[in-house]
């Protein structure tokens, strides 16, 4: 008897039919969100992402409106203080020795100017300061961080980058960091 292949094949896959359960209902299933991407910092050694989690651990927030900042019912008396500026989040952290002791909003450079990326020193710090760039405008606890006049200041702080390159601090905030640091204190700018 001569059998043809088609009629082979036909007969192998009917033959599973009989194992074939009867239908059942799906069962639901909860979706999970992805997992948040980290923001694609143009460049970061791991400051600004660190800072964010203190900020959630220390004050239990992820974030901050615009002109809002958040400080440490006490801060430590020794270690150095550090300074991390996250230009993607428009956030600035301070921290005395290991510890987070505050979080503000910030705005950096608008487009068309820049806050420069890269580790900082405080060069310079008046409490009074005018800028002898852009039309006399005041910049409150300013804090020099470079020869071309980039610093930190109170000023105002409408939730985006609007600054000539200055990094603009909520003014409570400001006065509050004037005091903790000191000329030579670190910052650091990732983005």
């Amino acid at each position: 008897m001569k059998f043809s292949i088609p009629l082979i094949l036909a007969a192998a896959l009917l033959s599973g039919c009989s194992a074939i359960t009867p239908f059942s209902a799906p069962r639901s299933v909860a979706a999970t969100a992805p997992a948040p991407q980290p923001p694609p910092y143009r460049w970061t050694q791991g400051n600004a992402p660190k800072a964010h989690k203190d900020m959630l651990a220390t004050f239990s927030r992820g974030g901050l409106a615009p002109g809002e900042f958040v400080w440490a019912a006490s801060v430590p008396q020794a270690g150095e203080t550090r300074i991390v500026i996250d230009l993607l989040t428009q956030t600035a952290y301070a921290y005395r020795g290991p510890q987070l002791v505050g979080a503000s909003s910030i705005s950096s450079a608008k487009t068309g100017k820049v806050t420069p990326l890269g580790f900082w020193s405080v060069l310079e710090k008046k409490k009074f300061h005018r800028s002898r760039k852009y039309d006399n405008a005041p910049m409150p606890f300013m804090q020099r961080l470079d020869e071309y006049g980039i610093a930190l200041h109170g000023g105002a702080n409408p939730g985006y980058p609007a600054s000539h390159g200055c990094v603009r601090l909520p003014m409570k905030f400001a006065e509050k960091l004037y005091a903790l640091t000191r000329v030579g204190s670190k910052v650091v700018i990732e983005g």
